[in-house]
């Protein structure tokens, strides 16, 4: 694993935004792997103002998200479909078709996350899967279980999982309580991952994920068996290893 100490979310975000458009001019008809939230926001901005500049063309680029939730439309404000279009895909020169988030509106769950694997394997996996970090480790919505969920599914969401995203929504009662993951064998067959955090709420998901027993109770801990992994962080998310001695 290779680690990137960034002084602030900034930093850490300008430095994941560098890595991934140098995946995208390396290889302009890359697949990239998506993901939502606070973390990556600052990473598309930098993308966004690149490619305003000139520096970058996503015109040839494939991109797949890892989750979305369960019962909301794409039109939906917080909806991860919504979150991409905001936040990048309707302000670069990627082509609508394609791009790809799971429906949360799927009428048959099981025929879609078998579509979706099938449509990733097809592809020779994922070149570069960007990936965020929960509070209790879970990576895409891969929760904290008693086993790796392998193929894409439909998950229970953690309460944790719930709260920290309450936030976004009037009440936590709005929440979605399920969403659609891309599941564990799809994350880890990609080409390279991306790892991003920021925030002393993510040190102790960083440090277990980095150097404790590799187990469903930290989703995030299969990384140390993936074989080119990039960690992006901050000081803060990063406190707990550095505390440790790890080098970082």
């Amino acid at each position: 694993m290779r680690i990137f100490r960034e002084k602030d979310y900034d930093a850490m975000s300008r430095r994941a935004a560098s890595v991934i458009a140098g995946e995208v001019v390396h290889n302009p008809s890359c697949l990239l792997g998506l993901a939502t939230g606070s973390t990556p926001e600052g990473a598309y901005k930098y993308l966004v103002d690149w490619y305003k500049q000139g520096l970058i063309s996503f015109k040839d680029v494939l991109s797949v998200n890892l989750d979305e939730y369960v019962g909301l439309a794409p039109t939906h404000d917080q909806s991860y479909r919504y979150f991409m279009q905001s936040n990048l895909f309707d302000h670069v020169d990627i082509v609508p078709e394609h791009t790809r988030v799971p429906d949360g509106l799927t009428k048959d769950a099981k025929a879609f996350c078998s579509e979706y694997d099938a449509y990733i394997r097809s592809k020779g996996y994922v070149d570069m899967q960007l990936l965020g970090i929960g509070r209790n480790g879970h990576i895409g919505f891969n929760e904290p279980d008693d086993h790796f969920v392998k193929e894409t599914h439909v998950v229970d969401l953690a309460e944790s999982t719930i709260d920290a995203n309450a936030r976004f929504f009037a009440t936590r009662d709005d929440v979605p309580k399920q969403a659609i993951s891309m599941g564990i064998g799809a994350i880890m067959g990609a080409k390279k991952v991306l790892l991003c955090a920021s925030g002393e709420d993510k040190a102790d998901a960083i440090y277990n994920s980095v150097c404790g027993p590799i187990t469903p109770k930290c989703p995030g801990s299969i990384l140390q068996l993936h074989k080119n992994v990039v960690l992006v962080a901050d000081e803060a998310a990063l406190s707990k290893l550095i505390a440790a001695g790890v080098e970082v």
